[in-house]
């Protein structure tokens, strides 16, 4: 990693994608400037602003007013927060007042919030007419860095997370970070942790970086807005060379089949366990069953979990308040998760420190094993 500047005020990274790309503008202030940069990039004069009761009494205001000063005919939908908005109850109500809203194709479906509006509504965007545009306008630091970038959107079911969606890009996406001021440090942290994922899937050198600066990225300003536009250009650079996740956009999902197997577990109850954490824990799994299995250095293992930790995340299942389920029970998780294919579990391993890659036909005995090792 370079040395950081206090010039550094704002970021822009490009999204490729031919016809379909997009920038991701990365500083602060843009909620203020969201209409112009909306109007300069969509020929629609329309737009269906979905978030929730936790952002909107700080921001929709601000968004609609500069929205409405662009040209751009305001509706809103504000819903409830959490994690169970991710519902088919929910995207029937969406997509009910983006139609209602009457906006067509060229117009925009715009997402003010975290990872579960973000995901939400832009399902809802891929299917209301067959496609509108999309924007994304994430307030979180996990959806800033993660979940707005890249086109996957779904809702979870009974059956897991995020087993019911499409790949639908994004046509701009505004990082504002003045708004992670706002947030909880737990919420941070928890973005936190999809930032480190970055450095531990192909990027060692960024990781050993936020072994050093992390305090500073928590405390804000220049090494904060280098910090996301790195884990932005990381994740344009793995999407456009894999959009649909047929190959190595597979290593995003270093940590999240561990992971979301705990967050079905905890039955996405956010008291108990949020996504990033899960990640967390994840990857510190992750490197650990890699060490299992003789491919990696207990030492890298040990490196994970003491970097997490020291950032205040959790890095054990016997972190979880409460009891967990059986082992038996979290592997079931494990396999109804979309990263199975014809039935064999696909884990995203790793050699060291930075050298992840995509390990198929994981034995599920070996798996079950190491989890009945590391369950409390």
């Amino acid at each position: 990693m370079n040395a950081i500047t206090p010039a550094a005020a704002e970021r822009l990274v490009r999204v490729p994608l031919g016809e379909r790309a997009y920038d991701i503008l990365i500083g602060p202030g843009l909620i203020a400037r969201a209409g112009r940069e909306i109007a300069a990039r969509l020929k629609g004069r329309k737009a269906a602003v979905i978030t929730d009761e936790n952002v909107a009494p700080r921001y929709l205001d601000a968004l609609v007013a500069s929205l409405e000063a662009a040209g751009i005919q305001a509706a809103s939908l504000v819903l409830p927060a959490g994690e169970k908005t991710k519902s088919f109850e929910h995207l029937m109500t969406v997509c009910d007042a983006v139609l209602t809203a009457r906006v067509e194709r060229n117009d925009a479906v715009i997402a003010l919030g975290g990872g579960v509006i973000g995901d939400l509504s832009g399902f809802a965007a891929g299917i209301v007419r067959r496609g509108v545009r999309f924007v994304q306008i994430p307030t979180s630091l996990l959806s800033q860095v993660d979940s707005s970038v890249g086109g996957k959107t779904g809702i979870n079911t009974r059956h897991g997370k995020n087993l019911v969606g499409v790949f639908h890009q994004p046509d701009l996406v505004l990082a504002d970070i003045d708004v992670l001021n706002t947030l909880s440090e737990r919420e941070f942290r928890a973005g936190y942790a999809e930032v480190a994922k970055y450095g531990l899937i192909d990027k060692p050198d960024f990781f050993a970086w936020l072994e050093t600066n992390w305090r500073d990225v928590f405390a804000g300003g220049a090494a904060r807005i280098e910090a996301i536009a790195a884990s932005c250009q990381a994740k344009s650079d793995v999407v456009v060379a894999d959009e649909r996740e047929n190959g190595p956009r597979a290593l995003l999902n270093l940590g999240h089949t561990f992971g979301h197997a705990l967050e079905a577990a905890t039955a996405y109850d956010s008291r108990r366990l949020v996504h990033g954490e899960g990640v967390a824990i994840g990857m510190v799994l992750a490197h650990e069953f890699s060490a299992r299995l003789n491919l990696a250095s207990p030492d890298d293992a040990k490196r994970v979990e003491a970097h997490l930790k020291a950032v205040g995340l959790p890095t054990r299942m016997g972190d979880i308040p409460g009891e967990l389920p059986p082992a038996e029970t979290l592997m079931d998780a494990i396999a109804q998760d979309k990263k199975v294919k014809s039935g064999k579990l696909t884990f995203i391993l790793t050699r060291g420190i930075g050298q992840s890659f995509v390990a198929d036909d994981v034995p599920s005995s070996e798996v079950l094993s190491f989890l009945k090792e590391k369950h409390p």
